[in-house]
């Protein structure tokens, strides 16, 4: 496994390191990262819980280690993290079964078009 202190420090290290070379690219994706604290819609802890089941949707293994420890933060608990994983894990069997359907549906149209 991964020491994901070590990775999350170095990563933002590195994040630092695209600031000075791209400060517009770090400024648009901070302004995007923090448009939501805006809207008072939902509190942070929610929002980082958001923020894990996408990180393991889109399999960012920066996301994973910079939000569990915001998450953490926010005062998420294991349990809260578990759930919130577990629709993760739900949406990515679901988008499994709707591109099966996709593939079939092309695998259809290629057979009627040979």
């Amino acid at each position: 496994m991964l020491d994901w202190v070590q990775y999350r420090n170095e990563l933002l290290g590195r994040i630092g390191e695209i600031g000075k070379l791209s400060p517009g690219t770090v400024a648009g994706y901070q302004t995007l990262s923090n448009a939501g604290e805006k809207t008072g819609h939902l509190d942070a802890k929610t929002r980082e819980l958001i923020a894990l089941a996408v990180a393991v949707t889109t399999r960012c293994d920066g996301c994973i280690t910079v939000h569990s420890a915001a998450a953490l933060k926010q005062g998420a608990s294991h349990e809260e993290i578990a759930e919130a994983l577990g629709v993760a894990v739900a949406l990515n069997a679901g988008a499994a079964l709707v591109y099966s359907a996709r593939v079939l549906d092309a695998v259809d149209a290629h057979e009627k078009k040979a």
